[in-house]
């Protein structure tokens, strides 16, 4: 049972950074309709950028 649980701890970690990485990319590329509101994009973020 130990190894079936660390099996899925290793999938779920995947999928959560593969998940992060596709929210990056998302907001890399989108503004938000409040310019006031748009927070400042670090530079690592702004590399994703596909235009």
């Amino acid at each position: 049972m130990k190894k079936v649980a660390n099996i899925f701890n290793q999938w779920a970690s995947k999928l959560g950074a593969v998940g992060a990485l596709a929210v990056a990319v998302f907001a890399a590329n989108s503004v938000c309709m409040f310019i006031v509101h748009q927070p400042k994009m670090p530079e690592t973020t702004k590399k994703l950028r596909k235009f």
